[in-house]
């Protein structure tokens, strides 16, 4: 007999969040909308508090070196490997991130450094709680702040299931709220698990009226089943010679660019990836954090060049709970620190530049005489990116209690 335990076990592959009221449940499911296609963002959140420091080096700044004797990423140069990438005379790419250059040198990429939590918060899962949820200090808050981009956007009612999808085990914080979303592990085994036999099975459990709001849910995922089904994407190769890195990082956002590529009503995708915590032996041009960003490197140059005339579409932002210490550690690693660098890559970017104003590492320039502070508020950001490429609203409530002010937006993006 088929349970409600076994069916979530056999067709759970894919989960849908109906947040705080069954809003999805007028007509979600149905069919993506014609017309124009939609602006999508995909938000990719390394998980563990990535080293901004050692990911876009300062290493025109007089503080850097003598900080990290170690771990240390030498300054551009003549005459030895391993050193920075250069990319405007007093900021380098790390050496593991050169896929990127080629993406930074055309204007497609750019970043912002010193941008943070007004929070202090050392704790990775507080700290992350605030970030996703777009409310610093505050746990209370219901819904995640890519949710309410989806209900601030300007999507028409007749939306797609598919607005948000998580490649993710479990619905994302910040995926989380009113406007329904998808966690999607696998689209692949999201597709072939969900089955015909399953679905009726599921629908005699619910045949009581009384569980109208369960039987919607049900429905609702398997209109998702179907339309992956028709649409085919795990079916559709790498295009433009796109060659991603084994691995899970690779492979999400592989199937990220299958999602967008299906037209199946795609706006927020959101991807994870952990391993940033290095707090001993990080290394510096080679070692734990070098591998992480050969990695991160590869997959994110792959997955843009597997988009082709899609790039019009896409912005790709990358964050991160907070920074690293300026100093090294005794065990040649680093501890958790305040601000970070935050990478921005799409069609309409303002690319070739790293935007926000550098704070400076001497003593008396450092956030409690230990870290990098924050210049650029991360909401800031964050709304920039809502409002100017999915088209939110400045004056939408995006992040409560806090004002959206486009005057104090770090500039990645042109107006719209």
């Amino acid at each position: 007999m088929l349970t409600r335990r076994l069916f979530v076990k056999e067709a759970g592959l894919a989960v849908v969040s109906f947040g705080l009221a069954p809003r999805f449940l007028v007509r979600a499911a149905s069919a993506a909308s014609g017309g124009a296609r939609p602006r999508v963002l995909v938000a990719i959140f390394q998980r563990g508090a990535a080293d901004g420091l050692n990911i876009v080096i300062p290493h025109g700044d007089p503080g850097y070196a003598p900080a990290r004797p170690t771990i240390g990423v030498s300054a551009p140069g003549r005459g030895a490997e391993d050193r920075a990438l250069d990319l405007d005379g007093f900021f380098g790419l790390h050496p593991s991130l050169a896929p990127l250059r080629p993406l930074w040198t055309r204007g497609e990429l750019a970043c912002v450094h010193a941008v943070g939590s007004p929070d202090a918060s050392r704790s990775h899962f507080d700290a992350q709680d605030f970030m996703e949820a777009g409310t610093p200090g505050v746990k209370s808050t219901p819904d995640g702040w890519l949710n309410r981009c989806l209900q601030h956007g300007a999507a028409p009612a007749e939306a797609s299931v598919f607005r948000g999808v998580a490649l993710t085990p479990i619905l994302p914080r910040s995926l989380q709220g009113p406007v329904a979303a998808l966690a999607v592990p696998s689209i692949d085994a999201f597709d072939l698990r969900a089955g015909a036999d399953v679905h009726r099975g599921f629908e005699a459990l619910y045949r009581d009226a009384v569980r109208d709001f369960l039987s919607g849910a049900a429905q609702a995922t398997f209109d998702a089943v179907r339309r992956l089904r028709e649409a085919r994407p795990s079916a559709r190769p790498p295009e433009h010679g796109a060659v991603y890195p084994r691995g899970r990082f690779g492979e999400v956002l592989r199937q990220t660019a299958q999602l967008i590529k299906a037209d199946l009503g795609l706006e927020v995708a959101f991807v994870e990836v952990g391993g940033w915590d290095h707090h001993v032996a990080e290394g510096g041009a080679r070692g734990q954090l070098a591998q992480r960003l050969e990695e991160f490197g590869q997959g994110l140059a792959a997955f843009w060049q597997d988009l082709g005339e899609r790039r019009s579409d896409v912005v790709v932002l990358t964050m991160t709970e907070f920074g690293r210490t300026v100093r090294e550690n005794g065990n040649a690693g680093t501890d958790h620190g305040h601000a970070t660098v935050m990478f921005v890559l799409g069609g309409r970017v303002r690319g070739g530049k790293v935007h926000g104003r550098w704070p400076g590492l001497a003593q008396d320039q450092l956030f409690e005489g230990r870290d990098l502070a924050r210049t650029t508020d991360f909401r800031d950001l964050f709304a920039e990116v809502a409002v100017r490429h999915l088209g939110v609203a400045w004056r939408a409530p995006l992040f409560p209690g806090y004002a959206i002010r486009p005057e104090a937006f770090p500039g990645v993006l042109p107006p719209a």
